[in-house]
């Protein structure tokens, strides 16, 4: 599933080629997708101007000059700039065609993610309005964590995780900034003191940040805006590698379900 790094990589991806851009012409191939696309979509979008590519979350927002499309990439979307005599993959399901000779392409193959149509207060959409924090804004801190945190008995893991905690620490990210601020991804989120809060904080953005700027991480479907595959896999420490020797004392990686996710963690490294 594409998550934060992967959304925001596709943002900065298509940003600069939509930015001032009017969509001239789209084409609605499949609308079933998670939420139907409306019959008047097409004749709504067309001859708006894009003002601005921001990401909330997991979610793409593009302003126009009425409203924003609101796009999910889903368990398995993406999106990407081609030509427009480009010919149509499978799974191809919206073309937003942008200038005589390139469109945005919306492909889906589980079709699990949404492009939706939205005015008004975009944050006080009922997607947005009761999101977590981002994470990395200032706002986002070891104290902030540690406030929200008070009687919560849960995983850490599973806390870091909550969307209306914190948005976009996903599955990966989560194991791997645990590892990296050595908290057991299984201890209550209320018995994390304040200063492995701001290690674990400090973790979460070194994580994200790098996989940004890797492109984010590809386990099976995600590609972005240009096709190419991210390749933050690559340096995982312990998120995959169950009974593999731990990067720093050698004991092999364990896995464990927590909260109905696989978790990695060094049982030697992680208290």
């Amino acid at each position: 599933m594409p998550e934060l790094p992967e959304v925001e990589t596709t943002c900065r991806g298509i940003a600069p080629h939509l930015l001032g851009q009017t969509f001239q012409q789209v084409k609605v191939y499949q609308p079933r997708l998670r939420w139907a696309i409306p019959e008047d979509f097409a004749e709504i979008i067309t001859g708006q101007v894009v003002h601005s590519v921001q990401r909330r979350a997991k979610y793409i927002l593009i302003q126009l000059d009425t409203g924003y499309l609101i796009l999910h990439l889903g368990m398995s979307g993406s999106v990407r700039i081609v030509p427009t005599d480009d010919p149509l993959k499978k799974h191809d399901h919206v073309s937003l065609q942008f200038s005589a000779t390139h469109c945005l392409r919306y492909h889906d193959p589980r079709r699990f993610g949404c492009l939706l149509w939205a005015t008004g207060e975009i944050m006080q959409h009922p997607l947005l309005s009761k999101l977590g924090i981002e994470p990395l804004h200032d706002e986002f801190t070891g104290e902030y964590l540690q406030q929200r945190a008070t009687k919560r008995q849960i995983a850490v893991k599973t806390f870091i995780m909550s969307q209306a905690v914190v948005v976009g620490v996903g599955n990966i990210y989560a194991s791997e900034a645990l590892f990296l601020a050595k908290i057991h991804p299984q201890r209550p989120a209320n018995q994390v003191s304040a200063a492995e809060y701001n290690e674990l904080v400090r973790h979460i953005r070194s994580v994200l940040r790098a996989a940004i700027e890797q492109g984010g991480t590809t386990l099976r479907d995600f590609t972005n805006s240009e096709g190419k595959a991210g390749y933050f896999q690559q340096t995982l420490q312990v998120y995959g590698r169950a009974g593999q020797p731990c990067v720093h004392c050698g004991q092999p990686i364990m896995q464990q379900v927590i909260t109905q996710r696989s978790s990695f963690f060094c049982k030697q490294c992680q208290q």
